[in-house]
């Protein structure tokens, strides 16, 4: 580690291609397609790593000389805590290692359809073993700092997944209900879920507060996978969701908003009518703007003002198609300073229904009073919602509080 200076890239669909190599050389990463992926024709990334046969640079340098394809798959928040723990513990300096001596640290079962080499091999062996009470502790022990006795288990369990609250990739079978680590081919019966823990600034109940937001955002029409909570023996709740990047043991090419454009999340200036333009660009479909425009409906009137780039993604199939992922990452949350990650017609502390109606106008979206009146319509349900599956009094009232806010502006 600290002296890799090549990686070739695979992509998995029906087959195993080479994508290419990148190199390293004096500090900076160059990337070069292999031929026989040039013939192909898949654009994986199309509008910063168009096809080529030439020696590539990425302009930017948000992702430490990586293209952000590349980038989507080096896990980020708790996966990046958990990988750099690891790496320290091997006794290695954080800061002489670059992101093409991460890349091989990513096993097979990493989120997307890319893997890379030289390949990191999980051995983890304790796959019939999984007590969601028992890693809850661990991680609350690596969150406090003393984290060396259980450091292996949680990067394996979820060392490739990226955002901040701690989560594990599993197995799940919804007949059996019993729980497995996630290795990249599954047996019979059992799915790809994800499941997540409370982050240590986390309302206590947050796993009940993002199934209700997914159940508030599926009835008012926007896309998410399947989705449930997991009780744990002593009767913790645990929120998790079927990956969307898995169709039993196939994987499906994912491509972050972030890495697409090459965002710098977490400085943003992303608008939600670039997310619109990216989405009818790929899509090549006017259906393309609505779902974008119900999804940021939805965060705006939900608060859910964490919606940085990368919780906006899209999946590509074998032959190159392109469609707007499922929702994700859906729950009531606050970011820096307050403001939406993404802005609204160039609004991000108080984003309006005024701002989304000149998101619908300027791309011509005939249907937007009804995408309001639904979105508005499923979270008035919220109480309802929270009551039933048990979000606390306390919990209620905060969010309500902001609820009402959003609705009387």
């Amino acid at each position: 580690m600290g002296t890799i200076q090549k990686i070739k890239a695979f992509l998995h669909l029906d087959d195993t291609i080479e994508i290419g190599d990148m190199v390293e050389n004096q500090g900076k990463i160059y990337f070069k397609y292999h031929p026989d992926f040039v013939a192909l024709g898949l654009e994986i990334s199309p509008f910063k790593m168009k096809l080529s046969n030439e020696i590539l640079v990425p302009k930017e340098q948000h992702f430490e000389g990586l293209f952000g394809v590349f980038s989507d798959s080096i896990p980020d928040g708790w996966g990046r805590l958990l990988l750099d723990r690891k790496l320290l513990s091997l006794g290695l300096n954080l800061n002489d290692i670059s992101p093409l001596d991460r890349l091989p640290y990513l096993d097979r079962n990493v989120v997307g359809a890319i893997t890379y080499q030289p390949e990191f091999e999980n051995d983890y062996s304790n796959a019939h073993q999984i007590d969601l009470d028992t890693i809850f502790n661990e991680i609350e022990t690596v969150l406090s700092g003393t984290s060396e006795d259980v450091i292996d288990e949680l990067y394996q369990l979820g060392g490739s997944s990226g955002g901040a609250r701690p989560k594990i990739l599993v197995g799940y079978n919804p007949k059996s209900d019993e729980l497995m680590y996630g290795k990249c081919n599954l047996p019979d019966g059992f799915e790809h879920w994800i499941i997540k823990f409370p982050a240590s600034n986390d309302l206590k109940d947050i796993a009940l507060i993002e199934f209700t937001y997914n159940q508030m955002a599926k009835n008012a029409g926007i896309e998410v996978n399947e989705f449930r909570l997991f009780k744990s023996k002593t009767g913790n709740y645990f929120f998790g969701s079927k990956r969307f990047d898995r169709v039993q043991n196939q994987k499906v090419h994912l491509h972050s908003v972030c890495g697409l454009l090459h965002d710098n999340f977490r400085m943003s200036t992303l608008d939600y009518g670039h997310i619109m333009d990216c989405a009818f660009t790929l899509e090549k479909d006017f259906k393309a703007y609505e779902k974008v425009l119900r999804l940021a409906t939805f965060n705006v009137l939900a608060h859910n003002r964490d919606d940085h780039s990368k919780n906006f993604s899209f999946l590509m199939d074998k032959n190159g198609k392109w469609n707007f992922a499922p929702a994700y990452d859906l729950t009531f949350s606050n970011s820096s300073f307050g403001f939406h990650s993404t802005t609204v017609a160039g609004e991000s502390k108080n984003p309006t229904l005024e701002h989304l109606k000149e998101l619908a106008k300027h791309f011509g979206v005939k249907n937007s009073t009804t995408i309001f009146d639904e979105v508005r319509s499923s979270i008035s349900e919220f109480t309802t919602l929270g009551i039933n599956v048990g979000i606390t009094k306390d919990s209620l009232n905060l969010i309500n509080e902001s609820l009402k806010k959003i609705s009387r502006i």
